[in-house]
């Protein structure tokens, strides 16, 4: 017996902070449209939800990373996962948003059926293993872009026979005893960073063990000017000025290190150094490449430094030879004791969570496919993604993303058009994936997943929060590019009709 679809006006695949966010502003700005969550956990957080590793926290600052709408209301910068996941819920109940979801559904396929003009999704639920099935005019994809099922574990010599507790921080163990425990990290990102002074509090001892540096900065735990500002200003106007600044200063500190990297590379490695013993070993903190060629880390207050310091951590770079029963051997020569090894080496890339996505049975192939003004999936009608920054805090672009989709909704509204296609027709596609203004290892690995790189706006993906803000808020929907018509006539409106041509930002 075929289960038949719940329909809804507008579905959003995902609760985590783009998923509440994308449902909160059409809540806001296209309240008629009768939306639903689908949400493959068990809770709202997404990401917030998945990781709970000690320490977890955000390498953004959370005036920044939260949401336009409704700016976060704490003084903490880089808050920990717990605050953050409440955040996000609190803000779906606000905007009465968590009564739309629906949790436990693990979808397989969503197809656009041309003849009905609508989506049809399949998949079950994952507690009862019951078939569940929906359909919606458009589509919103806030899957995020890696795997969650399982992270990225690269092949270590000599793995399979360690005695001690082998974890990657996508899948923490709970009521792990790491108590005077020899633990070692294996990596350098935002995940490493975080874990070692978090275990350095309990742990005998914490090595970060990395094949190679990455570029780390020390940002204040709290905001201590908006504190002060709050003793004279109202909670809102001081919420909103923090955000602000705090925007502008991200963007200023990557367009310098765009425009002067050695400089920029220099400041950074000299905040290091004046954080850390007068003689300790620098080159564990000097990476090869220019800052933002990969995401930059941060941390709070110095804590991985003072760790340092303290002598319950230490850093070495060097490559792994083998594993053994209780300890890693070095190609240096070196050997390090573990009870404990913490592969924090990064993440599996995946769009749409994995869903197979069709177009009246047609298997789409993603990677072969261009973003429209990044939002829009080329030649997939009714269909959008929100993908945030990664070259800066990720809900700055999932936030005008969410918004001019709205616009573009009420757009087709006004205009008595329920369909929109957007397709390129003169072959703008590049080799690079969307990703690929970064040479991060999963960028890398996961080129041959992402959607592709654009010669051209509106097919090149600019990472460019002052330019994007404009082209989605502000310039007209209709623009030539992107078709309108009626699931009745299948026509474009004559009235929709723009010129051929579409002016490109001045900077491209």
């Amino acid at each position: 017996m075929t289960v038949q679809p719940l329909h809804f006006d507008v579905l959003i695949i995902g609760a985590g902070l783009s998923g509440i966010g994308a449902a909160c502003h059409l809540r806001r700005e296209c309240p008629t449209k009768k939306i639903a969550i689908l949400e493959r956990r068990t809770q709202i957080g997404g990401t917030w939800d998945l990781f709970r590793y000690p320490g977890i926290r955000s390498d953004s600052d959370m005036f920044s990373f939260g949401f336009d709408f409704r700016p976060w209301p704490g003084l903490k910068l880089l808050a920990d996962g717990p605050s953050i996941r409440q955040y996000i819920h609190d803000t779906a109940e606000e905007y009465a948003i968590t009564d739309d979801i629906h949790f436990n559904i693990d979808l397989y396929k969503a197809n656009w059926n041309s003849h009905k003009s609508h989506w049809v999704l399949e998949g079950s639920n994952t507690v009862t293993g019951e078939p569940r099935r929906y359909s919606c005019t458009f589509l919103i994809s806030c899957t995020g872009y890696y795997d969650h099922h399982r992270g990225y574990l690269p092949k270590l010599p000599g793995a399979s026979q360690f005695r001690g507790s082998y974890i990657h921080p996508q899948h923490w163990p709970e009521n792990l005893n790491y108590q005077n425990k020899k633990i070692v990290v294996i990596g350098s990102g935002a995940t490493a960073v975080t874990l070692v002074p978090a275990l350095a509090t309990r742990a005998a001892h914490v090595t970060m063990l990395q094949r190679s540096p990455s570029y780390v900065i020390s940002v204040p735990a709290f905001d201590n000017l908006s504190a002060w500002l709050l003793k004279f200003l109202p909670k809102s106007w001081v919420f909103k000025l923090a955000r602000w600044r705090n925007v502008k200063i991200q963007r200023w500190l990557f367009k310098a290190s765009q425009r002067w990297p050695k400089f920029m590379r220099r400041l950074f490695i000299r905040g290091v150094r004046k954080s850390l013993p007068r003689d300790f070993d620098m080159s564990h903190f000097t990476p090869s490449y220019n800052p933002w060629d990969q995401r930059i880390c941060a941390v709070p207050n110095n804590d991985l430094f003072k760790a340092i310091k303290s002598g319950k951590a230490s850093v070495e770079t060097a490559e792994i030879e083998t594993i053994g029963h209780n300890e890693i051997h070095l190609k240096s020569g070196q050997k390090i004791d573990a009870d404990i090894i913490i592969t924090a080496t990064g993440l599996n890339l995946q769009v749409l969570g994995g869903i197979q996505l069709c177009v009246d049975g047609e298997k789409i192939h993603i990677s072969e496919k261009l973003t429209y003004k990044a939002v829009l999936l080329e030649g997939v009608p009714n269909m959008s993604w929100v993908f945030g920054y990664t070259n800066a805090p990720w809900t700055l672009k999932a936030d005008i993303s969410a918004r001019y989709i709205c616009r573009l909704l009420n757009h087709m509204d006004n205009h008595h058009c329920n369909i929109c296609l957007a397709e390129d027709n003169e072959d703008c596609s590049e080799d690079n994936s969307v990703m690929g203004s970064l040479n991060s290892g999963y960028v890398k690995r996961g080129n041959s997943v992402l959607p592709r790189q654009g010669k051209k706006y509106p097919w090149r993906l600019l990472n460019n929060y002052e330019q994007d803000f404009k082209i989605l808020l502000k310039t007209p929907i209709n623009d030539g590019i992107l078709k309108f018509s009626s699931s009745k006539t299948q026509d474009i409106f004559p009235d929709q009709k723009a010129p051929n041509k579409t002016e490109e930002p001045a900077s491209l």
